[in-house]
C-alpha cells in the first residue's frame, strides 16, 4: 500500500475490553515507525534469535536483532510491580509480569511492549494516546519520545554479541540500565557509554478520551459506527513504515499507577481490607482476600468453607497490540502538492461473519466519506490468496477481491427521501446492480479509469476477477463535480448480510471533523475563516465535533426549504457557521470561543444562532466583538448555526426619526386634549400633588 504524505487515512478498531467504561482502566497508544529493514516476509513461523536469522528474508521483521538483543542482555526495571510472579533469575527486560517466560514475538521488547511512556530508547513514533483520564495527558505528552530524548548503556552491536555469550552462561548477569552501573560495569573488558538518544524530534502526540466501548464487544461505538482515528499522514518519503495500536487494560483491584516492587510478594503486600469491607489487612489475608494467583476465599466469617477464585495477576493489567504489514508513505509529486487527499480503502476478509470474526467482512473504509469539490480521492486496496479455503465469498476460494462500480438509480418511489446534501444523487443505495459503464457518472471520472475501478486490469473478462491481482490502485483523481455517489463492489456482494457498498458526498462548501475533550484544541475551517478555540477543562466530555461553513446562498437556500427565513438585520455579511453537534457541549458556566470572518465594510454587524434540529424556527442574538478587520468573536456553550447580519445607518436613522415622530404626535395630542377639558388637567394635577406629599412622608 503506497499513501501519499499529508493525506487523511482513517484508522478502525475493536478492542475485546472496555474503553471510556466504569468497568476498567484503559489507554490505546498509536504509532508507527520507518525504516528501510523493515519486511513482511513470506513465513509465519517467529524469525530466529540470531543474526543470521535477521538476515533471512523469508522472516517477516520489524524491529532489528540489534535492538532486541540489547533489551534481551539489559537489566529489567525492577522498581516494577511484578505481584507474585516467579521473576527468579529473570534478570533482564525481556521478562515482565505480563510475561515472565520472556516469550519472543518478532524482536519486539517485552518490556517496551507492556510500559508506556517507556523510559528506554525506542523506535517507535507517537501518533496519539487515548486514555480514560485524559487529565494524564500533559504527563504523556511531555514524556512521549517524539519531544523528550531517552538515555542509555550504549553498547556497539559487536560488544552486544560478546555480552551474550556471558550473560546465556551466567543468568544472574544483565546489561546496565542507569548511569552509575553502566559507568563502572564490565564484560571482559566491554564497557558501556551512557549514551543520549535524541527525541525523535516530531510534535506532540494527540492526545484525548477513549471513546466508549463495552466488554467482550468487539463491536461499533456508540453511533452505530466502528470507533476510529482520522490520522493525517506525516509529511516524510519512506518506502518501508508500519504502524501499530497498543491498549492497556487494568481494573480497580489495585491502584496500578502507584503501586510498586515493594508491594511484591506470594502473596504480595496489597492490604485489600478497605476494598472489601474488613476491618483490618490481617482480617483479609486469614480470610483469603488477598493478592494473588487462585486465591482460597472465605467468604463468610463464621462459614467453615472456602471457594477458590480464578486470578491470574499476570493479566491484571494487560497490554494488548495489532500490526500492520509494511506500507509506503511517499512524498507528493508537484501535481498534488497542496491539494487535500482522502484515502478509500477496504477493510476486512473473506467469510462470513461468523468464520472471520473477531475481525469483520468487508466493507469501504471509510464507508462514509465526505470531500469538497476540488479534493482528491485515491482508491487503493489490498487483500490475500490464503484465506481459509471453506471461508464463503465468490471467486476462487482463498481469495480476496474488491472493485468500486456506481449503482444504478432508483426504481421504485419511496416514502420521505433521505436528504443527502445540495446536488444530484448518483445510484441509489437500496439496488444491487451497477450502472451500465457507459451511462455512468462516478465522480465524473474517465471511462478508463471506470473500466479500471470495475475490472481491476485491462482486458479482464472474468467477472469474479480471479485473474487480477488482490492489490489496486488508482492514483488520485480530482472530484469536481457536485452530489451524491452511492457504489458497490459486484463481488462481494451475495451471502445473506453480506453487502459492500460506500458513498461519497460532495459539496461546495467546507467541513471539518475533529474529537475534541478535557484537553482541548482547535478547529479551523479549510480557508481560515472560521476558528473553533476549546481551552483546556471546557468541554465535557469527548465530543465529536463537525464544523461547517455554508455559503451565504446555501444557508437561505437551507432555510426557504425549511418554511423559515432571519427577518431581522438588512442583508448577511458572513457564510453560515454550523456547528455539531448543535446541543450543550461544554462543562456548565464554560464556553469555546469561535471566530468568525464578516465582511471587513459592514456596519453595525450583529451575530445571530439558530439550529437546524428546530428547522431555524427561531434565531437568538449573540453577543460578540467585531474587530477593524471584520472578524467576529463569540462565546458559546452549545453547537448551532451561526451568521452575522449587518443594519445599515439608515435604518438607524429612520427609526430614530419615527421615535421622535411619535413622540411628537403624543405630547401635541395631549396639549389639544386637555385645552378642549380643562376639568380634566386640574383633575390631572391634584392627583400628581397626592402622589408627591404621599412619597414625602414615606421619606
Amino acid at each position: 500500500m503506497k499513501y501519499y504524505s499529508g493525506s487523511k487515512y482513517q484508522i478502525e478498531w475493536t478492542n475485546q475490553h472496555s474503553c471510556n467504561n466504569a468497568n476498567s482502566n484503559c489507554e490505546l497508544i498509536l504509532q508507527y515507525m520507518c525504516n528501510s529493514d523493515l519486511r513482511d516476509g513470506t513465513r509465519t513461523n517467529t524469525i530466529p534469535d540470531s543474526e543470521d536469522g535477521s538476515k533471512d528474508q523469508q522472516f517477516g521483521m520489524h524491529e532489528d536483532y540489534e535492538y532486541y538483543l540489547w533489551c534481551s542482555l539489559r537489566e529489567r526495571n525492577k522498581g516494577l510491580f511484578t505481584a507474585d510472579q516467579n521473576l527468579v533469575n529473570k534478570h533482564t527486560a525481556k521478562y515482565t509480569r505480563q510475561d515472565n517466560q520472556g516469550k519472543r514475538y518478532g524482536y519486539e521488547c517485552a518490556e517496551e511492549k507492556d510500559y508506556y511512556p517507556y523510559w528506554q530508547p525506542s523506535p517507535w513514533k507517537d501518533i496519539a494516546i487515548l486514555t480514560n483520564n485524559a487529565k494524564k495527558c500533559p504527563y504523556y505528552q511531555s514524556e512521549s519520545q517524539n519531544v523528550k530524548s531517552r538515555w542509555g548503556c550504549y553498547f556497539s552491536f559487536e560488544n552486544l554479541k560478546k555480552a551474550k555469550n556471558q550473560i546465556d552462561n551466567f543468568p544472574k548477569k544483565s546489561l546496565p540500565n542507569n548511569k552509575e552501573d553502566c559507568e563502572k560495569t564490565e564484560f571482559n573488558g566491554i564497557r558501556g557509554v551512557w549514551k543520549e538518544f535524541p527525541a525523535h524530534g516530531l510534535p506532540q502526540p494527540d492526545c484525548r478520551e477513549t471513546d466508549f466501548s463495552r466488554d467482550n464487544h468487539l463491536g461499533n461505538g456508540l453511533d452505530g459506527s466502528p470507533n476510529l482515528y482520522n490520522w493525517t499522514l506525516p509529511n516524510i518519503d519512506e518506502t518501508k513504515c508500519v504502524f501499530r495500536i497498543r491498549y492497556n487494560i487494568s481494573t480497580e483491584d489495585y491502584d496500578s499507577w502507584n503501586t510498586t516492587a515493594e508491594y511484591n510478594g506470594n502473596p504480595t503486600k496489597l492490604d485489600l481490607s478497605d476494598k472489601y469491607g474488613l476491618p483490618s489487612a490481617e482480617v483479609a489475608k486469614n480470610r483469603g482476600f488477598v493478592f494473588k494467583g487462585n486465591p482460597n476465599v472465605k467468604l463468610f466469617a463464621d462459614a467453615n468453607f472456602e471457594l477458590q477464585l480464578a486470578v491470574d495477576t499476570s493479566q491484571y493489567g494487560r497490554t494488548f497490540q495489532d500490526r500492520t504489514h509494511v506500507f509506503s508513505i511517499k512524498e507528493r509529486p508537484d501535481s498534488l502538492k497542496g491539494a487535500v487527499i482522502h484515502n478509500l480503502n477496504v477493510r476486512g476478509k473473506r467469510g462470513n461473519i461468523v468464520q472471520v470474526y473477531p475481525a469483520v467482512e468487508y466493507d469501504f473504509v471509510p464507508n462514509t466519506l465526505n470531500i469538497m469539490t476540488g479534493d482528491y480521492v485515491h482508491f487503493q486496496w489490498t487483500g490475500s490468496n490464503n484465506n481459509p479455503l471453506n471461508n464463503a465469498g465468490q471467486g476462487k476460494a482463498g481469495t480476496d477481491r474488491n472493485n468500486a462500480l456506481l449503482l444504478t438509480s432508483q426504481l421504485y418511489p419511496e416514502g420521505n427521501d433521505v436528504p443527502f446534501g445540495p446536488g444530484p444523487v448518483f445510484g441509489h443505495y437500496g439496488n444491487n446492480y451497477p450502472s451500465s459503464l457507459n451511462n455512468a457518472s462516478f465522480l465524473d471520472l474517465r471511462k478508463t479509469d471506470l473500466i479500471q475501478l470495475s475490472f481491476l486490469k485491462p482486458n479482464n473478462a472474468d467477472k469474479d476477477l480471479n485473474n487480477a491481482d488482490p492489490y489496486f490502485n488508482l492514483e488520485p483523481r480530482q472530484v469536481t463535480t457536485v452530489g451524491t455517489y452511492h457504489y458497490v463492489c459486484t463481488r462481494n456482494n451475495n451471502f445473506s448480510n453480506r453487502d459492500q457498498k460506500g458513498r461519497i458526498s460532495v459539496t461546495k462548501f467546507t467541513m471539518e471533523n475533529g474529537a475534541l475533550g478535557y484537553m482541548g484544541g482547535v478547529m479551523t475551517s479549510r480557508d481560515g475563516q472560521v476558528v473553533l478555540i476549546a481551552d483546556q477543562g471546557v468541554l465535557d466530555g469527548l465530543q465529536k465535533l463537525t464544523l461547517e461553513v455554508w455559503p451565504r446562498e446555501e444557508g437561505v437556500r437551507r432555510m426557504e426549504s425549511n418554511g423559515a427565513k432571519l427577518s431581522i438585520g438588512e442583508k448577511y455579511v458572513s457564510n453560515f457557521v454550523v456547528i455539531s453537534p448543535q446541543t450543550e457541549i461544554t462543562v456548565l458556566g464554560k464556553k469555546f470561543q469561535v471566530r468568525m470572518q464578516t465582511d471587513p465594510d459592514a456596519s453595525n454587524v450583529n451575530i445571530y444562532v439558530s439550529s437546524t434540529d428546530s428547522s431555524f424556527s427561531s434565531w437568538s442574538k449573540v453577543k460578540s466583538d467585531i474587530g477593524k478587520d471584520g472578524v467576529a468573536t463569540f462565546s458559546a456553550s452549545r453547537g448551532g448555526v451561526y451568521v452575522a447580519k449587518s443594519d445599515s445607518y439608515t435604518v438607524l436613522i429612520i427609526s430614530l426619526c419615527v421615535s421622535i415622530l411619535v413622540i411628537f404626535l403624543i405630547a401635541g395630542g395631549g396639549i389639544l386634549y386637555f385645552r378642549k377639558n380643562p376639568n380634566k388637567w386640574k383633575q390631572l394635577k391634584e392627583s400628581t400633588n397626592l402622589v408627591k406629599r404621599s412619597t414625602q412622608d414615606k421619606v
